[in-house]
């Protein structure tokens, strides 16, 4: 038995926050933003939306039902990535299950930040080849715009709100997930994180060292997608296509150009849509998959890194 992607959703706002509106708010630039981060605009939610982290991730998960052909209860556990979700508890899984009517799904969050999808794909997995579930919904939903320091112009020109749902279902063995290996260290805690409490002054609490984060992403995220590949066993060549978590373009190209991928290989939104944390890989793969890129058959990669630090790649023959 596999486990294969049978359908994929996602839901963002329709605001647009553009580096032209941020340079109203803060002191930046939009050619300082376009040359550190290649993002253009992101969307965010208004800050008198009454809608939380659970109502983004549903739409998600609804759209990704349609296209896979489920009903909510077919579906048999929910495991959703958050960073900010509805409450501290019960979790954001659990309102998500409630708000879908899946009354038959277990639900959990995970809390691996930016790497919680490709964690949620390595459980899904799990569930399903051990014979536990059916069908699993991942999901990576997050509003960081409610948890933004709009006065850091380090951070706030990087986030943006995003749900994106997958529907991964028991299939043919000799497709779906292949290999999925996971990594933390804590030891980086440091480097990125959101304070428990706002932080100074009542201001959210993310704290970011961009220099360390990027000299360990392009190092750690490139050796995980080697090392999953080996175990596998094929090389970088086979790959047909590469969907990293979203966290800026210099990331994702460094990535790229230590694997010795070509640009055509790579999926890349972040322009569009900014860092949404767990739900970047999901955007992104329904891009990807709207474009023709995620063929049967196709060796595809998953890879992200987040606050933990923590940081996975998924293998999947499409």
């Amino acid at each position: 038995m596999g486990a294969i992607f049978r359908g994929i959703g996602v839901e963002y706002p329709e605001t647009r926050l553009t580096n032209a509106d941020l340079e109203k708010l803060v002191a930046t630039t939009d050619e300082w933003i376009v040359s550190r981060t290649g993002i253009r605009e992101r969307r965010i939610l208004p800050k008198d939306s009454p809608l939380l982290a659970s109502d983004l991730g549903v739409a998600a998960a609804r759209k990704a039902l349609d296209q896979a052909g489920l009903t909510p209860l077919d579906i048999d556990a929910i495991l959703v990535g958050n960073i900010v979700p509805d409450k501290q508890f019960p979790a954001t899984a659990c309102i998500i299950q409630d708000k879908l009517g899946a009354k038959n799904a277990f639900a959990f969050d995970l809390t691996a930040a930016c790497a919680g999808f490709v964690f949620g794909v390595n459980l899904a997995d799990l569930y399903i080849t051990q014979g536990q579930c059916k069908n699993v919904l991942v999901i990576g939903t997050e509003i960081l715009s409610r948890v933004v320091d709009w006065t850091d112009r380090n951070t706030c020109v990087l986030f943006g709100d995003a749900a994106g749902a997958a529907v991964i279902s028991a299939g043919p063995k000799e497709r779906g997930i292949l290999k999925s290996r996971m990594r933390s260290d804590g030891a980086y805690a440091d480097i990125l994180f959101l304070e428990t409490s706002l932080g100074q002054e009542g201001r959210p609490g993310i704290g970011m060292d961009g220099k360390q984060v990027f000299k360990l992403a392009v190092t750690e995220v490139s050796h995980v997608v080697k090392q999953t590949l080996e175990e596998a066993g094929y090389g970088v060549a086979d790959v047909d296509y590469v969907v990293m978590h979203q966290a800026n373009t210099r990331i994702i190209q460094a990535i790229g150009e230590k694997l010795g991928l070509p640009a055509e290989k790579i999926a890349i939104n972040v322009q569009n849509f900014g860092n949404t944390s767990s739900a970047s890989i999901p955007l992104a793969l329904f891009e990807a998959q709207q474009a023709g890129h995620l063929k049967e058959g196709s060796l595809i990669v998953l890879a992200a890194v987040g606050g933990g630090m923590a940081w996975g790649c998924n293998l999947i023959r499409w």
